[in-house]
């Protein structure tokens, strides 16, 4: 029977709980991915464009909502989903909060906001009016995380072999159709299944994170 030194074992054991600690930080402190609003009505997706973070609508209750209180009539008439929420929130120093701006569509204005996660499951989200009258709510956690990249390219998953995107479908029967047919049907249920995609590419997102 192979035995360790106490102190080996010791030092072995301090190094993996603190490794597992680490990680377990690392995870909670990132906002990225969907989450859902206090009152249930919408998912809101946060990612990582740029450096900064910027979250969108990416699922509604009711669909086929408006933004019809916005004070700019030309978008009024503009679809609620895909729609920007969290603008240009930039990370704190030393801290795991972000803060920028958050627009809300239930009258219209922007208001300055901070995001901070709480735990790997929840995103406090706070917004005040001139530095007063602050009020928040607590969103849940619905998707995981967003994986950064050069691109941010979340949408255009198009090998086979890589790790399904969330909120995908028919990757099993997509890999018996052979590898161009998969792409094509991978790439039509995701759209199909998440027309939002990958929001850095939104325009309204776009123009100011590239």
């Amino acid at each position: 029977m192979l035995h360790c030194p106490r102190n080996t074992l010791r030092t072995v054991t301090y190094s993996a709980i603190f490794l597992a600690t680490g990680l377990v930080s690392a995870f909670a402190a990132d906002p990225t991915g969907d989450w859902r609003v206090a009152d249930g009505v919408a998912n809101i997706r946060v990612a990582e464009c740029n450096g900064d973070m910027w979250g969108v609508v990416a699922w509604e209750k009711v669909p086929g909502g408006r933004d019809k209180n916005n004070p700019d009539v030309s978008k009024q008439s503009r679809p609620t989903l895909g729609m920007p929420i969290l603008l240009d929130m930039k990370k704190k120093a030393g801290e795991d909060e972000w803060e920028g701006h958050v627009y809300n569509a239930k009258d219209g204005k922007t208001y300055d906001s901070t995001i901070k996660p709480v735990g790997s499951d929840q995103l406090e989200i706070r917004g005040c009016v001139l530095g007063f009258l602050c009020g928040g709510e607590t969103w849940t956690r619905v998707g995981p995380p967003i994986p950064s990249s050069p691109a941010n390219s979340m949408a255009k998953r198009i090998k086979p072999a890589a790790a399904p995107a969330p909120r995908t479908t028919g990757s099993a029967h997509s890999a018996a159709m052979g590898p161009k047919m998969a792409n094509a049907h991978e790439m039509a249920n995701a759209h199909a299944n998440d027309p939002v995609g990958d929001i850095c590419l939104i325009p309204d997102i776009a123009r100011f994170a590239h």
